[in-house]
């Protein structure tokens, strides 16, 4: 066996791995998913929830008349 057919041997094999475990994954083959439409609208909910958080925790370290709702104000950020 030559030099490059070893090369094309084991880019066929390469190829053949990389298509599959695209397939298992449930992706279309490419170089890149097409449709990123669902897990671009969940990213934009949880950069929403995660500005809400950011803006109730602001709330809570600039308050200082509220000291005693602290605790009750956390623990219902966890939920």
């Amino acid at each position: 066996m030559s030099f490059w057919t070893a090369v094309v041997v084991m880019f066929a094999i390469a190829s053949g791995v990389w298509l599959r475990a695209q397939k298992l994954r449930g992706e279309k083959p490419g170089f890149g998913g097409e449709d990123h439409g669902q897990r671009e609208h969940e990213l934009e909910a949880e950069v929403e929830n995660l500005r809400k958080r950011i803006a109730v925790l602001e709330r809570i370290a600039t308050d200082d008349k509220r000291g005693s709702d602290l605790a009750r104000q956390i623990e219902a950020l966890r939920d």
